[in-house]
C-alpha cells in the first residue's frame, strides 16, 4: 500500500483526439500541501479532475488515500475529498444559510452549524440571501464555508484565491494550514506564484500537458 495521500503515475488524458495530459507522475505526501501552477490552457484544471477522482484517466494509475482509486470506491473516496473549482457549487435559489445547512444534513458530522461557519467567513449578516443575488465574493466565501464545515482530508482548490480580497486569501491559507496540520493534504491550482508562494510546501508547474 502506497502512503502518498495522493499518488498518479504515467496518467494520460485525451479529450477526443488531442492529448491534454501524459506521463504525470506525481506524490503527494501526508501533511503537504502543493501548488500546480502553469499557464491557461496548459492542463492544471484537468490535472486537478484526475485527482479529485471526477476524470478518469485514458492511461496510468491513480492512488488517494493509499490505495487504486476503483470503481466500487469511488463514494468512498469522494466523500473524504473537497473541492472548490472555478464556480461556487451552490444552489442559485437557496439562501446561503441554506445552502450550508443543505450540506449539514447531508453530512451530519461536522465541526460547526451553518450559521457558525457563515460568521467564520464574515457572512453573517448576509445569511438570508440568496446565491443568485450574491456577489462572486459572497459565494466564493459560502463555498470555502462548506469546505471549513465538512472537514476534508484531502482539499482541491481550482484558483480559489482569485479575485478575493486579502481577508477571504487568509481564511484560504488558514483552512489548508488546518488541513496539512491534521494529516491531510491540499492541492492548489493558480497562475499567480506569489498566491501559492504563501500557500503551499512546493510547486510544481504543467506546461502543454507535462509536469515540468
Amino acid at each position: 500500500m502506497n502512503s502518498a495521500l495522493v499518488s498518479l503515475r504515467g496518467v494520460g488524458v485525451r479529450f477526443g483526439p488531442t492529448p491534454v495530459l501524459a506521463d504525470i507522475d506525481l506524490d503527494l505526501a501526508p501533511g503537504e500541501a502543493l501548488g500546480i501552477t502553469g499557464p491557461n490552457g496548459a492542463g492544471k484544471s484537468t490535472l486537478l479532475a484526475v485527482i479529485s477522482t471526477l476524470l478518469r484517466p485514458a492511461a496510468g494509475t491513480v492512488s488517494v488515500f493509499g490505495s487504486p482509486v476503483l470503481r466500487r470506491d469511488l463514494p468512498g473516496v469522494r466523500r473524504r475529498i473537497g473541492m472548490s473549482g472555478h464556480e461556487p457549487g451552490l444552489y442559485p435559489e437557496l439562501t446561503l444559510l441554506e445552502n450550508l445547512a443543505l450540506v449539514e444534513n447531508l453530512v451530519g458530522d461536522v465541526r460547526m452549524s451553518a450559521m457558525q461557519v457563515l460568521e467564520v467567513v464574515g457572512l453573517a449578516g448576509a445569511a438570508q440571501r440568496r446565491a443568485s443575488t450574491a456577489s462572486n465574493g459572497m459565494q466564493r466565501r459560502t463555498d470555502l464555508a462548506r469546505l471549513i464545515m465538512t472537514r476534508p482530508d484531502l482539499i482541491l482548490l481550482d484558483e480559489a484565491h482569485a479575485s478575493l480580497d486579502s481577508a477571504a486569501r487568509d481564511i484560504i491559507d488558514r483552512l489548508i494550514h488546518r488541513t496539512c496540520e491534521a494529516g491531510g493534504g491540499a492541492v492548489v491550482v493558480s497562475h499567480d506564484r506569489g498566491v501559492l508562494g504563501r500557500s503551499v510546501d512546493r510547486v510544481v508547474e504543467v506546461a502543454a500537458g507535462r509536469l515540468t
